[in-house]
């Protein structure tokens, strides 16, 4: 029984990572349906469930004390795939159909390889207990559903090929940059001492109830700024 209670975070790692592999297919589906909808909407849905099985892995891990060193490797290594390329290969494809010039694609490639430079950094980093040095790849991928999202709806300058470079280079720096991201783990729930995790809270589902998906894009520009401000 032991074993089986050790390996239900690892169980939900690989959740996190079939999700990534499906975000990946459904990507490459474009605009074309799948199950009703667009790839690209499921490639959004996908990425959002690798999101909800990451945090629960970690949540499942401290409840049941069931840290291992495989299980952060492991962690790390579906985290790639999900949340570095996904992503990538969501705008890879975004771009394609948007018949602009055709190298611009190809510049999506630089955010998994950033992504594995800021997850390899995280690993060997015993700093990043409380907050993160680099913007975490998890909030990389919401950002990237944002705009697709953008170029999906018809904002047809985020496709510009300019635009495109300038994004992606500022992302992608961020995610291996020294600036300091608060995290959003609680260990009181008061508002002393947890101003900005509340801010971040309210101002998330603010901006996507009024903007809709692109708003994601905007949630993460708030959680750059935010801790950019704060303090500590």
């Amino acid at each position: 029984m032991n074993a089986i209670v050790k390996n239900i975070p690892n169980s939900i790692t690989c959740l996190n990572l079939v999700s990534g592999l499906l975000a990946v297919a459904a990507a490459f589906q474009g605009n074309g349906p799948m199950w009703g909808l667009s790839g690209y909407q499921w490639c959004w849905i996908f990425i959002g469930i690798a999101a909800v099985a990451d945090f629960l892995d970690g949540f499942a891990a401290r409840l049941l004390h069931a840290y291992s060193s495989l299980g952060k490797e492991l962690d790390s290594l579906c985290d790639l795939v999900s949340f570095g390329v996904a992503p990538a290969m969501l705008m890879f494809n975004c771009m394609m159909d948007t018949g602009f010039q055709s190298w611009t694609p190809w510049l999506a490639f630089i955010i998994p390889v950033c992504g594995a430079l800021r997850l390899a950094k995280f690993n060997i980093d015993d700093r990043q207990t409380t907050s993160f040095i680099g913007l975490p790849i998890p909030a990389n991928a919401i950002f990237w559903i944002g705009y697709s999202a953008l170029a999906y709806y018809g904002t047809e300058f985020v496709c510009q090929w300019y635009w495109f470079l300038l994004i992606v280079l500022v992302e992608s720096w961020l995610m291996i940059s020294p600036v300091r991201f608060f995290s959003l783990k609680f260990k009181t729930w008061g508002w002393k001492g947890n101003a900005l995790k509340w801010m971040m809270i309210i101002t998330a589902p603010v901006l996507v109830a009024i903007m809709g998906i692109p708003g994601l894009l905007w949630t993460i520009v708030a959680y750059t700024l935010y801790s950019l401000f704060d303090v500590k």
